[in-house]
């Protein structure tokens, strides 16, 4: 794997290990998954492949934070709303 490629595989983790801290079943369950993950995708060389895990990692990354803005806006909701 390249360098440049190599770097985004490296800062996806990173983010995805970040935003795991607050996922609803635990850190643990979380970081545990997400190893289990990338080991399994670790003897990947074509480029174009590495190009669409990536993709489908940074789209897992948007879920999350859609998820946990969604949890944000329904405890204000609750918060300051009778419902």
């Amino acid at each position: 794997m390249s360098g440049p490629l190599k770097f985004r595989v490296k800062h996806l983790y990173k983010t995805l290990l970040h935003l795991g801290k607050d996922y609803p079943k635990g850190y643990e369950f979380f970081r545990s998954r997400l190893h289990a993950s990338f080991l399994r995708h670790k003897d990947v060389e074509d480029p174009a492949e590495v190009e669409a895990l990536i993709a489908k990692g940074e789209y897992v990354v948007k879920e999350l934070e859609a998820l946990y803005m969604l949890r944000k806006y329904r405890t204000l909701k609750k918060r300051y709303y009778d419902s």
